[in-house]
């Protein structure tokens, strides 16, 4: 054999080891994500933990990483840029960002979808006990926090107080936090408060147990009414003895913490990633609380932004979509 006929064979194999070595590399390269979550101190950023680990546990070759961040309107924003390719976010802020409008008006952000929602945040509405407040439609007139300027909470508010026939200029309104909001109603400066967040809250809980709070609920035809105007909202019940001091069952309306993904991720791997999160959520459940009250029955309602093809691939599976 001459030379020339040795040296490509030479460059062919070579060339075969290499394409051979490629394939082989590809296929065990690990794919490195990032899911956004929120403050450190709060829930998103521990159950984004819970759920980074189940992927990098029960999905081949998978490093997520979840990242603390200022939550939901950032979370949004950072997957629409591709800086993420998951967030765990509020299903109304979510919303907002996907039609541009109220905290993002004139800012539509196109490469955002839903994997599934995942456990309520309740738009709990707490007044003093001396306030005189049985029901939203008494709170004309009276001094109310409605949370932080601009937040989702303020959103939440001016919704629900529209489905009663209320708007802000019928209120005494102040833009305090959940801290601040507890502290005004227990020092008398305040009447009482919206406060959207997982049951039960901290600062509400400190109040029940110092002044006192009663628990205002959005119930009946009201309810209804806004649930057909703003379908991220479902109703929910908050259990009697939640708080210190009320003993009944309150009805309220909730909005979901909910798993968003960039738009431009590829339909096996979000369908991957969806079944081995709602196969595995006794597991979910043993590393944070709030995992017990996720399900994929749960997961496909409060969605108005659309599913990304792998989740819905999955939900059809199990017979929750057509």
């Amino acid at each position: 054999m001459g030379d020339f006929m040795k040296r490509i064979i030479t460059v062919t194999l070579i060339l075969t080891l290499a394409l051979l070595c490629l394939a082989g590399c590809k296929s065990n390269e690990k794919k490195d994500y990032i899911l956004a979550t929120g403050g450190t101190s709060g829930t998103y950023y521990p159950f984004g933990g819970a759920i980074a680990n189940i992927w990098n546990t029960k999905v081949a070759n998978m490093n997520v990483t979840a990242q603390a961040t200022g939550a939901s309107a950032e979370n949004l924003r950072l997957i629409n840029k591709g800086d993420a390719e998951f967030a765990i976010v509020q299903n109304d802020v979510m919303d907002y960002a996907y039609n541009g409008t109220d905290l993002f008006a004139g800012e539509k952000l196109a490469n955002i979808q839903t994997i599934g929602t995942l456990y309520p945040e309740v738009v709990q509405i707490a007044v003093s006990k001396t306030s005189g407040i049985q029901s939203i439609t008494a709170m004309g007139g009276k001094r109310i926090s409605v949370g932080d300027a601009g937040s989702g909470v303020e959103f939440n508010a001016k919704q629900i107080l529209e489905g009663y026939g209320i708007t802000f200029a019928d209120i005494k309104k102040n833009n305090l936090s959940f801290k601040e909001s507890s502290d005004g109603i227990q020092n008398g400066t305040l009447d009482g408060c919206f406060i959207t967040a997982g049951v039960p809250n901290a600062a509400l809980q400190e109040l029940a147990f110092t002044a006192g709070l009663q628990l205002v609920p959005v119930s009946g035809a009201e309810a209804e009414k806004i649930m057909a105007k703003y379908n991220y909202y479902t109703l929910t019940t908050i259990p009697g003895g939640t708080y210190k001091g009320t003993d009944k069952d309150t009805s309220a309306l909730a909005i979901k913490a909910t798993l968003a993904v960039n738009a431009k991720l590829d339909t096996d791997t979000v369908y991957e990633m969806t079944k081995a999160l709602f196969s595995n959520l006794p597991e979910l459940a043993t590393a944070h609380a709030k995992g017990k009250e996720v399900s994929a029955e749960k997961a496909v309602t409060g969605v108005s932004v659309p599913f990304h093809p792998g989740a819905v691939k999955y939900f059809k599976e199990l017979g929750l979509m057509k």
